[in-house]
């Protein structure tokens, strides 16, 4: 009798952990073992789990942790759409989800940071990769109060180099395509290492260098993937034209939930008189004044203090934080205006871009970037 009831106790073991593909699944060997490859790279079992598996195997259980990581649909299986979100070049570091820091959220403890280039790819000039890195290092910095030097010693906190195959640090690059690059937390010194069996490019062509750099160094600041597909942290290379580029909400909602917003942003504090705000009061007072008007979609949005106000507008919760549709600019905008589907807002010394159609964040540009600077 005790025989029997360990038998049916180790069947309930084996039972939550079956191999994923049976014998009449139409897969093949080769994309099985990478398929075994590619989830003990990126989805490798948490020492804990309490089941026996078989070394080697791959279980349904972990494959519908990908597909819904990725947006597949969730089949268990090894089916088409899930093969080929597998074979797409992407980073080098496993998968979590949302915006995610890595455990036990580790972060750099100064906002000033330096960074040294180790050696140069011979895809670019070295003038290329250095502006590479120094844009991408300026996606970050624009969202936080975080600053990145270069510097050429050996004194740099984050160390940035290309290599190919095993390369020291036990994680090997597997030749062109797969793996682009990988990068440690800030628990590890961050540094950031780039396959150099890719063709690394400064446009859309090829794998670019900024692209990637910028994906990786969240990496190095302690980000870890994010499952929003618009997101620069998202796992897997996104081509486009590395000129429009940005920085998805959910990025920056993850690296200022690690090191706070812009210090501009970030001295000033909520003013206790805003109760008495003329735009909330009344807004008939033949002594307000706005700080910027601009007009979209058959609305006009009116700017005063750390609030909004729409005429015309199908939403009805008016006025409020202007926080509240436009995260990034801030409590307060200087001017602002609509330009070829784009909404420009001025702070200071810096312009946020917003699609006019949906209000998504595109990016930050210094204000006098209209001039020519």
């Amino acid at each position: 009798m005790k025989c029997f009831l360990l038998m049916i106790a180790l069947y309930g073991a084996f039972s939550s952990a079956l191999p994923l593909v049976q014998e009449t699944d139409q897969v093949s060997e080769e994309d099985m073992e990478f398929a075994k490859k590619y989830m003990e790279n990126y989805y490798p079992e948490v020492e804990s789990t309490p089941v026996l598996r078989s070394k080697g195997t791959v279980t349904a259980e972990k494959i519908q942790e990908m597909q819904k990581f990725f947006g597949l649909k969730v089949t268990g299986k090894l089916d088409p759409n899930t093969l080929e979100a597998m074979k797409k070049p992407r980073c080098g570091v496993p998968d979590i989800g949302e915006y995610r820091t890595f455990p036990m959220s580790p972060k750099w403890g100064k906002k000033d940071l330096t960074y040294s280039i180790q050696n140069y790819t011979p895809d670019l000039a070295p003038a290329d990769v250095d502006s590479a890195i120094e844009r991408a290092w300026k996606m970050w910095s624009d969202v936080t109060p975080l600053t990145f030097t270069r510097v050429y010693d050996n004194s740099a906190d984050i160390e940035i180099s290309f290599a190919s195959g095993y390369h020291g640090d036990y994680i090997p690059f597997d030749g062109q395509g797969g793996q682009l690059a990988h990068a440690y937390s800030p628990a590890y010194g961050g540094n950031a290492h780039f396959d150099e069996d890719e063709l690394w490019t400064k446009s859309s062509t090829g794998t670019n260098l900024f692209i990637v750099a910028a994906h990786e160094f969240g990496h190095s600041l302690g980000l870890q993937h994010s499952n929003v597909l618009e997101a620069l942290m998202f796992p897997t290379y996104q081509a486009g034209d590395p000129q429009k580029i940005r920085l998805h909400r959910d990025d920056i909602e993850g690296i200022q939930h690690l090191y706070g917003p812009p210090e501009e942003e970030n001295e000033e504090s909520e003013d206790p008189t805003l109760v008495n705000d003329p735009m909330l009061a009344d807004s008939c007072d033949p002594h307000l004044a706005f700080d910027a008007v601009v007009s979209l979609r058959g609305e006009t949005i009116f700017f005063k203090n750390r609030y909004e106000k729409a005429k015309n507008a199908m939403e009805k919760d008016y006025p409020r934080k202007i926080i509240a549709d436009f995260y990034e600019v801030g409590p307060a905008v200087d001017a602002a205006f609509l330009h070829n589907g784009r909404i420009y807002l001025f702070r200071g010394s810096k312009q946020y871009e917003y699609d006019s159609r949906t209000k998504q964040f595109l990016g930050i540009k210094k204000s006098n970037s209209w001039l020519g600077c």
